[in-house]
């Protein structure tokens, strides 16, 4: 079976698996560094970096040799023993953020499921009855029925209803809309710093501040989902960096463990005091490979200058998307937005053209909404590649 071709595979992907993502017509066979590879060896420039998760790019060597090392000790103790690699993990998430403590969880909606169980229990504690939870039109959670329900597409709620009550929705960088949603029943405010999957929105300068404000004057949580811009996307380590605003609790997964499944919530000693024994678990939450890999990610971006390198590159990708959409006009591109390396081309057709066409060119881009085509590549990846691609982005966005 494994000498066959990406066609045979596919078909046989299509025999077995449940039919919910509309994949690509691709069969990937290996990865390395900014590149991936399909089983009959063709090339393809990876500008999605597994949407927004392979940050040090494919088979990375200090990942790669982390998770090695790892294999021949421990695989997995669950969480009723100590391992180094969990402990590890924690202390650079701690010592590079403002958070005191670190529960491990699998996945970004997983992060955010913790982080709005944990709002509700504070307040709980207390004894607030304060449940209710503000997010954003346009956001993206996660797809547990929490994180699904405090994410304002209908599309995501079709057919799992009802949704977990309690949300209410604000317009994004509104903060009198967002003002006018909070009242006595709030338990958390819960925002992207950037809106990823919700088409590449930056939140506009002060939102953020203000939010804060609003959250302290309310006496609820600020929770900032930063699953797809922390670890370096945005330019800095963790994107509340660059907002000057500290929240109260983070959420983290994606890029975390370079691909390896890992997610973290993390916040300050003061709210962590609610989770106590029996409260909240996850069984392979913290596993040992797992956070093999994410302490050795957070120490070559804390360490071996990945972000000081990937800065001036993301400014540089943000300034060619702006050229390219100059030199197509806004017949062919309405807008571009981003910041670092998460940025986007937003057009009046379909994206999804836009994206099978830089596909058969070698390329991989992929969307975020209808119209919206997204780039998230690998943080070490090289103006010489950039230009490459974008090349490729602009003929395929002229069609």
């Amino acid at each position: 079976m494994s000498g066959q071709g990406s066609e045979e595979l596919i078909e046989r992907a299509s025999e077995v698996l449940v039919a919910n993502y509309a994949r690509a017509p691709l069969a990937i066979e290996r990865g390395e560094g900014c590149r991936l590879f399909d089983r009959e060896g063709r090339s393809y420039l990876d500008l999605m970096g597994g949407i927004a998760t392979v940050a040090l790019g494919h088979a990375h060597p200090r990942v790669l040799a982390a998770l090695e090392a790892q294999a021949k000790r421990l695989w997995h103790v669950s969480n009723l023993f100590v391992s180094e690699p969990q402990v590890r993990a924690a202390e650079r998430i701690v010592a590079n953020s403002f958070a005191d403590r670190v529960f491990f969880c699998n996945s970004g909606g997983e992060a955010n499921e913790a982080a709005l169980k944990l709002a509700r229990r504070w307040h709980r504690e207390r004894g607030d009855d304060r449940y209710e939870i503000v997010a954003f039109e346009g956001g993206f959670h996660g797809r547990t029925l929490f994180t699904v329900s405090a994410t304002a597409n209908p599309a995501y709620h079709e057919g799992f209803g009802p949704m977990v009550p309690g949300i209410r929705f604000a317009e994004f960088g509104d903060i009198e809309s967002a003002a006018s949603e909070v009242g006595p029943r709030t338990a958390a405010i819960l925002v992207e710093p950037v809106q990823g999957e919700g088409g590449v929105r930056p939140a506009p300068p002060g939102f953020l501040r203000a939010l804060r404000e609003l959250a302290d004057a309310n006496g609820c949580l600020l929770i900032f989902d930063e699953v797809q811009v922390g670890i370096g996307r945005t330019g800095t380590l963790f994107a509340y960096e660059a907002h000057e605003v500290v929240p109260d609790v983070m959420t983290l997964a994606k890029a975390l463990g370079n691909g390896i499944p890992i997610g973290a919530m993390c916040t300050s000693e003061r709210f962590s005091k609610v989770l106590v024994p029996g409260t909240h678990g996850s069984t392979f939450g913290g596993n040992p490979l797992a956070c093999a890999c994410a302490d050795a990610v957070l120490a070559e971006l804390t360490q071996g200058g990945v972000l000081a390198r990937s800065r001036p590159v993301g400014e540089w990708l943000g300034r060619e998307l702006d050229e390219m959409a100059r030199r197509l006009g806004p017949e062919l591109v309405v807008d571009t937005r981003g910041v670092g390396q998460l940025r986007c081309s937003a057009v009046p057709g379909a994206g999804s053209e836009v994206v099978g066409r830089c596909r058969d060119d070698g390329v991989l881009v992929i969307q975020a909404g209808a119209h919206t085509v997204r780039l998230a590549p690998p943080l070490v990846i090289t103006r010489d590649e950039l230009a490459e691609g974008l090349a490729v982005l602009e003929a395929a966005i002229a069609g």
